[in-house]
């Protein structure tokens, strides 16, 4: 089970998601994605489409719309008002709804939309209150950028290595997107250009699985990912150094 940080402030909601299987009939690989009434601690919903494990969910811009990506290489936009099971008019029209997984063909009718990544999306994030746009992170090295209002991504920046996850900068200075990759790296872009400005890597530091996790801190001064060793790297974002190495952890898989 996998819980995500999709908490907003000002809401009640906690985002559960689970990547369950039922072998040995045609729903094999389908996956539940559970919200929960975190100040009352109940199960609310529960939304099915995704047709492998869901790695990533956010709330979009309001809390009554959550966007999942999954291991389906597709992203999924649920409006949890109407709990709506349909695809959009775009999405019938142009794709038939069926497609191919695991060898079973599979009608996805769940989600008020679904964004074709065409890639295992590992991580994403919203990026403007609106919820206008969502970026996502993926396997085949891409960073993707979705308008909520298109069919497809408008454009994407391609990386050295998997995307493993993403993160926004809080505050004042909101234009700036963390991502973390496989290729031991972290990298810094900046929104408004949409261009890498900044690369952190170190002796010592390696990016140990396809779900590691990197983050700013609150005031976006600093950053923090778990290395493959069982250490955690934090560097300064202005001057590009290594600022501590934290080594208590001795198994990677806690990071």
């Amino acid at each position: 089970m996998l819980a995500s940080d999709g908490l907003e402030p000002g809401t009640s909601w906690l985002t559960v998601f689970y990547a369950t299987h039922w072998p040995k009939s045609l729903s094999q690989g389908l996956c539940l994605f559970h919200l929960y009434k975190f100040t009352i601690g109940i199960h609310s919903h529960t939304l099915t489409g995704h047709c492998a494990k869901v790695l990533a969910a956010k709330f979009l811009g309001e809390p009554s719309k959550v966007v999942t990506g999954s291991h389906d290489r597709t992203l999924k936009i649920w409006d949890l008002r109407s709990r709506a099971c349909k695809l959009s008019a775009a999405s019938l029209l142009d794709r038939q709804i069926t497609k191919l997984y695991l060898g079973y063909l599979w009608d996805c009718y769940t989600g008020i939309e679904t964004k074709f990544a065409g890639s295992s999306c590992n991580d994403l994030v919203t990026s403007d209150g609106a919820g206008s746009t969502i970026i996502s992170g993926h396997f085949d090295k891409r960073i993707r950028f979705w308008d909520t209002r298109a069919e497809s991504s408008s454009n994407d920046i391609l990386l050295q290595g998997k995307v493993t996850s993403l993160d926004l900068s809080r505050g004042f200075n909101a234009n700036y997107l963390l991502s973390c990759v496989r290729d031991d790296t972290v990298k810094l872009l900046d929104l408004r250009m949409k261009q890498i400005v900044g690369s952190f890597s170190a002796d010592g530091f390696k990016v140990g699985c396809d779900w590691a996790r990197a983050t700013f801190s609150p005031d976006g001064q600093y950053i923090a990912v778990g290395s493959a060793d069982g250490s955690v790297f934090i560097w300064n974002v202005i001057t590009n150094k290594i600022e501590t190495i934290l080594r208590d952890h001795t198994d990677s898989r806690e990071l």
